[in-house]
């Protein structure tokens, strides 16, 4: 167990660091390419979350808009999300993100709040589990490290491009009748 926390640990260390970004030529830090959804509406994943009704958030981008999906692409491997799940989502120490099994709900709030908050504060606020995976340790938060709510956005349209589940999962499959 301690094995699997250090690598927990050292891979959440690694996914904060790999967002820095090489100096531009001129010296300036370089920024992932990304613009917010409405000018002067960007804020932390936190600080969305926190000021939204549970159920409320969308993404405002579609997983046909090739733009927005490149972008999340890159601002999934500089924000190091590759470094548990696998460079296009499909696994690794951590679950696939392209299959059907959304272990709390594959809603773009659910979503949205499990990468913002990380699964401990999530099943805080009343959120449990739908489904199982095989998982080596808590998501943790990353919403203080992914650093505007519209970054966070892209990345999920990037993940959803990327689905390969059963087409009527792909926003969280339907209850069981």
């Amino acid at each position: 167990m301690l094995k699997k926390t250090l690598v927990l640990c050292l891979a959440v260390l690694a996914a904060s660091l790999s967002y820095a970004q090489p100096a531009a030529p001129d010296g300036a830090q370089a920024k992932p390419e990304a613009a917010p959804a409405a000018a002067g509406a960007t804020m932390t994943p936190v600080q969305r979350a926190d000021s939204a009704a549970k159920g409320s958030l969308k993404n405002p981008y579609k997983d046909d808009d090739a733009a927005a999906v490149a972008a999340g692409s890159k601002l999934y491997l500089n924000y190091g999300c590759n470094g548990c799940h696998g460079g296009t989502g499909g696994g690794g120490m951590c679950p696939p993100l392209t299959n059907d099994t959304w272990i709390y709900g594959g809603d773009d709030d659910t979503l949205f709040r499990l990468v913002a908050y990380g699964t401990d504060t999530l099943q805080g606020k009343g959120y449990s589990r739908k489904a199982q995976e095989n998982v080596v340790g808590p998501m943790p938060q990353m919403g203080q490290v992914v650093k505007t709510d519209d970054d966070l956005w892209r990345i999920l349209v990037f993940v959803r491009a990327n689905y390969h589940g059963a087409p009527e999962c792909k926003f969280g499959c339907p209850p069981n009748s």
